[in-house]
């Protein structure tokens, strides 16, 4: 099956803008509940060997969604430019870029992740991890960052497919990769039957032999079966061509993403100073807000793929279109999702432990944090559908202003007056103000857009 056959069942240039949506994102809904839900049972797993192992998990998710953030980021830069050339029905451009993304997601993420490895000690203690947690720490992450290779490859692949309009296969990949994690976990961890009890290490391995048979079908399914990846190395002139036009969308969107972690490991930091059971509890609510905002992440990856197309098309119309339905709805969305989630608070917080401040902090997140869901849902959609209109610039701009400006310094100043519901209760804060900045920004450039086709046309 060639690339032109494969978009020809997946055309997002024509038809219902919200059939396109609903056809895309419930694929990646149900991929993302399913991957979410097996990442909770990881972390309720860990949580059975008590306090410190959860604390030291906790302190783990900002750097390892720093490696995910390159991943996704990287996907971005794919995605924005093999669904561009899609649109205008150039075929042999998009497999070229598709090709390429390959080869850069593997140098990339082998650069990023031997600095972390190098640095592993001195990132852990300047989030504020004590030395008796370094060892739980450590035990985790040499296992980890050898295999987070194999996820950024994965999920820059996946990206291709959803370029081309297939959000199903991904979400089955994802999917089949959870279930293989969640599977392994009491195996290892515990050493049931004839496996080894590795601890909080066993976890570790568990995901990355999950990634490894993921990124093994997968690799079949872009090179043999869809060819939608060139089995050739490309030519010095493709792989300059279509690697600078990857990577002028996906460096940026790398670093809008890699701000995330960043300002969780800042978010971490002021945690631990109301203590390890703070930082276990915003550990356990930075699990599970994936799960909370699942929809708002499922449609951050088939909003990118409809925009680029019709944006490769000129149907600046369908682009409006798009945005207007996608930010209208999970305004909506999120807001029943907050009151499921304050009505279950308690029920939520002793599943995770039966620490009693552990359980009251869990509370306070539970109550407060998913109030800003919804405006992050916005900022979210934003910044994805810049990156699609090959904006990535205003995203990165948008991402560093959300973090470092409003979310994390209102978070910080909120903590020092009103305890650890303010620092809730101050992250809620900026992302209201950031929703209502990004909203106007992405109007604005759709209006740039109207205005450059009528002096074309």
């Amino acid at each position: 099956m060639s690339l032109k056959s494969n978009n020809n069942s997946n055309n997002l240039v024509e038809g219902s803008i919200k059939k396109a949506l609903i056809r895309m994102t419930l694929p990646m809904i149900i991929g993302m509940v399913m991957l979410f839900t097996f990442s909770l049972v990881d972390t309720l797993f860990i949580s059975f060997l008590g306090t410190e192992p959860l604390t030291a998990i906790s302190f783990t998710f900002p750097v390892t969604f720093t490696v995910m953030s390159l991943a996704i980021g990287l996907g971005i830069g794919a995605s924005a430019v093999v669904a561009k050339a899609v649109g205008r029905s150039e075929f042999e451009r998009a497999k070229e870029a598709a090709t390429v993304i390959n080869y850069i997601s593997f140098c990339l993420a082998t650069v990023v992740i031997s600095l972390c490895w190098f640095f592993m000690d001195d990132i852990f203690r300047l989030m504020g991890a004590r030395e008796d947690l370094l060892v739980l720490i450590r035990q985790y992450m040499v296992v980890w960052f050898p295999g987070s290779i194999l996820v950024v490859c994965m999920m820059s692949g996946n990206s291709v497919l959803r370029a081309c309009g297939d959000t199903k296969t991904p979400s089955i990949i994802m999917a089949s990769a959870g279930f293989i994690n969640a599977m392994l976990d009491p195996f290892l961890i515990f050493g049931i039957g004839p496996f080894p009890e590795l601890g909080i290490q066993g976890a570790a391995w568990a995901t990355v032999i999950a990634w490894t048979l993921a990124f093994g079908y997968l690799g079949y399914l872009l090179v043999v079966k869809l060819e939608l990846v060139s089995r050739k190395f490309p030519s010095r002139a493709t792989f300059e061509s279509s690697g600078k036009d990857m990577l002028r969308i996906g460096i940026p969107a790398a670093g809008a993403n890699m701000m995330t972690p960043l300002a969780a490991g800042i978010m971490t930091a002021i945690a631990a100073g109301f203590g390890d059971t703070s930082v276990a509890a915003f550990g356990v609510g930075a699990r599970i807000e994936p799960i909370a905002t699942l929809i708002v992440l499922a449609m951050s990856s088939a909003l990118p793929p409809l925009i680029s197309q019709n944006f490769g098309a000129n149907r600046i119309d369908r682009v409006e279109e798009a945005y207007r339905l996608a930010t209208k709805f999970i305004m909506g969305w999120q807001l029943a999702v907050y009151l499921v989630l304050g009505l279950s608070a308690i029920l939520i917080a002793n599943v995770f432990s039966d620490d009693p401040q552990v359980i009251e902090g869990i509370k306070l997140f539970v109550w407060i944090m998913p109030l800003g869901y919804g405006l992050q849902g916005v900022i979210i959609l934003t910044n994805s559908s810049l990156n699609a209109l090959h904006r990535p610039l205003i995203a990165l701009y948008l991402s560093v202003a959300r973090f470092f400006v409003f979310y994390v310094p209102l978070a910080y100043l909120g903590s020092r007056y009103f305890g650890l519901p303010g620092f809730f209760a101050g992250a809620v804060a900026g992302n209201f103000i950031m929703a209502i900045i990004s909203w106007r920004t992405f109007n604005r450039a759709l209006k740039g857009e109207h205005q450059l086709q009528e002096k074309v046309a």
